[in-house]
C-alpha cells in the first residue's frame, strides 16, 4: 500500500459569535431594559491519534480546516451556542508542527488527543454594560478571531520492523512474501519511492526506499525515509547476495543510520541475505555468512523461491518482534512534547 506521511495545511478554530443589543419586550411595555446575550465560543481544534496509518490519504486534496464559528447572542439573556470543536484524525507516529510557532506536538498513543488551536471568546451583548449610570446601554462587542496557522505534518512510522538496505536488495520481494502485500518489484534500482507496509499476523512491517551513502545528508532519496525507521521495534538489514563486497554494503548502511542518529543505530539488527538463488555453489553461500558474522552474528538466509527460507524467516521475525513488544510494554516510549498545547 503506498503512504501518505507528509501533509501542509492550514487550520483555522473558530471566531467566536458577537454580542446583540436586545430589549426586555412586555406588552404595553416596550425596550424595558437590557437583554442581549453574549455571543458564543468559536469551536476549538484538537488533534487525534488514530491506528489508520493510511488516513493521511483522506486529506490529500484538503488545503484548510475550519471549526464552527459561534452564534451570536440572542434576545432575553441568552447567549450563542458554542461552535463544535473540530478533531483531525492523525496516524500514530504523527509529529504536528505550527510553522508560525514552531511548537509542535507527538502522537505516540490510540486515541490520544491534543488541543493545538483555541477558539474565539464569544463577544458581549449590551446586557453586559447595565449599570447604576448606563441603565439603558447599546453598547456591544464583536467575537474574537479564533487562533489559525500553517501546520506540516509528518509521519514517523511506528512499525514492529523496518526493511533497510541498499537499493535492489530485495526488500520489496520480501515484504511481499512475508505479508502478502503488494509492493513494487523491479529489477532496478529505486523501484519503492515510497514506504511500503504490510500485515504479518498482526504485526506491520515497512519497506523503507533503499538508501545511499550520503542519505544522511538528504542524497539519494534523503533523510526523508531515515524517519521512519526511528520509531521501529527491529532492523532487518537486507543485503543482497549480488554485492560484490557484503561488508561494505553493511558498513554503508551503518554508517547512514550513524549519522542520523546514534539512538537508531543502537536498535536490534538482524542481517537477511537475500537472493540465495544467485550463488551455486553453497560454500559460497557459507563463505559471505561467515563473512558478515564480522559485524553482526544474527544472520538469515533467504531467497523467495524458496517457500521453506521464507517461512522460516517468517517464524524467527514473529519470535523476536514478540520479544521486541514486550521490552516496549515494560519501558514505554515518552515524549517531552506530547502534552504540550498550543496556548
Amino acid at each position: 500500500m503506498k503512504l501518505i506521511d507528509e501533509l501542509a495545511v492550514h487550520i483555522k478554530a473558530g471566531r467566536g459569535g458577537d454580542g446583540v443589543v436586545r430589549w426586555l419586550q412586555e406588552k404595553f411595555k416596550p425596550m424595558m431594559g437590557p437583554a442581549g446575550g453574549n455571543g458564543g465560543k468559536g469551536g476549538d481544534v484538537f488533534v487525534r491519534a488514530v491506528s489508520d496509518i493510511n488516513v493521511l490519504a483522506k486529506y490529500k486534496n484538503t488545503k484548510d480546516f475550519v471549526a464552527e464559528d459561534g452564534k451570536a447572542g440572542e434576545r432575553n439573556s441568552r447567549h450563542g451556542a458554542n461552535g463544535e470543536d473540530l478533531y483531525i484524525d492523525l496516524p500514530i507516529g504523527s509529529i504536528v508542527k505550527n510553522l508560525t510557532t514552531g511548537k509542535s506536538v507527538q502522537l505516540l498513543t490510540t486515541d490520544q488527543v491534543i488541543k493545538i488551536l483555541d477558539g474565539g471568546r464569544g463577544g458581549l451583548g449590551n446586557e453586559h454594560f447595565k449599570g447604576s449610570v448606563n441603565q439603558r446601554p447599546k453598547e456591544w462587542t464583536p467575537g474574537k478571531d479564533g487562533d489559525e496557522g500553517d501546520f506540516e505534518v509528518e509521519l514517523e512510522l511506528i512499525a514492529d520492523a523496518g526493511l533497510i538496505g541498499l537499493p535492489n536488495a530485495g526488500k520489496s520481494s520480501l515484504l511481499n512474501e512475508l505479508t502478502n502485500a503488494h509492493s513494487k518489484v523491479g529489477s532496478y534500482q529505486f523501484t519503492t519511492l515510497e514506504p511500503a507496509l504490510g500485515d504479518m499476523h498482526g504485526m506491520i512491517l515497512a519497506d523503507i526506499p533503499g538508501l545511499i551513502e550520503g542519505a544522511s545528508e538528504g542524497r539519494g532519496l534523503g533523510d526523508k525515509f531515515l524517519r521512519h525507521i526511528k520509531r521501529t521495534k527491529l532492523l532487518v538489514h537486507c543485503l543482497s547476495l549480488e554485492n560484490e563486497n557484503l561488508l561494505e554494503a553493511y558498513d554503508t548502511i551503518r554508517g547512514e543510520l550513524e549519522a542520523y542518529s546514534p539512538e537508531l543505530a543502537k536498535k536490534n539488527e538482524i542481517v537477511v541475505l537475500t537472493k540465495t538463488d544467485v550463488l551455486t555453489n553453497p560454500k559460497d553461500l557459507e563463505k559471505a555468512v561467515k563473512k558478515i558474522s564480522k559485524r553482526n552474528s544474527e544472520i538469515y538466509t533467504v531467497s523467495i523461491l524458496d517457500d521453506k527460507a521464507v517461512k522460516g524467516l517468517k517464524d524467527e521475525l514473529i519470535k523476536i518482534i514478540r520479544v521486541e513488544r514486550k521490552k516496549v510494554e515494560e519501558k514505554p516510549e515518552v515524549s517531552l512534547e506530547k502534552e504540550i498545547n498550543f496556548e
